[in-house]
């Protein structure tokens, strides 16, 4: 069965990174996720961040079930051309891109973030001071 596979480049499938053409690499083996886009359970983000790259650890960190497995297989376009994969991938996930843009204190997802833990302790120490003043009359 394995050798009825086409054999496809890294450089090939690392290609195929978007959500109208999304391809994976999972224990070898190239699979055209983008029909599953959509019913992916955790959202097509996860699956485009594991574009670009072996998404074999990916994978098995989420722990799939049996039927995820099966259901992946008719998803299966190919192999990946061992020989062709980078020694050492320099990708960085569109998650990642954003976050190394976040570590700059002054953009606005920071503020947000620091507003998010200090107004519920602005109104927790009003509704504090409310009450013991209300108490004092």
């Amino acid at each position: 069965m394995a050798s009825d596979l086409k054999l496809f480049s890294f450089e090939e499938i690392a290609k195929h990174n978007r959500s109208e053409d999304c391809w994976l690499i999972i224990d070898g083996k190239v699979y055209d996720v983008t029909e599953f886009m959509e019913d992916h359970p955790g959202g097509d983000d996860v699956l485009l961040s594991s574009t670009g790259k072996d998404a074999t650890n990916d994978f098995l960190d989420v722990g799939h079930s049996d039927n995820a497995r099966e259901t992946m297989e008719k998803f299966c376009v190919g192999e990946v051309d061992a020989s062709t994969i980078p020694s050492k991938l320099t990708h960085a996930s569109p998650r990642q891109q954003q976050s190394d843009y976040n570590h700059d204190k002054t953009t606005p997802r920071f503020v947000i973030k620091i507003l998010q833990f200090v107004v519920p302790l602005l109104i927790l120490g009003l509704a504090f001071a409310v009450r013991n003043y209300a108490g004092e009359e």
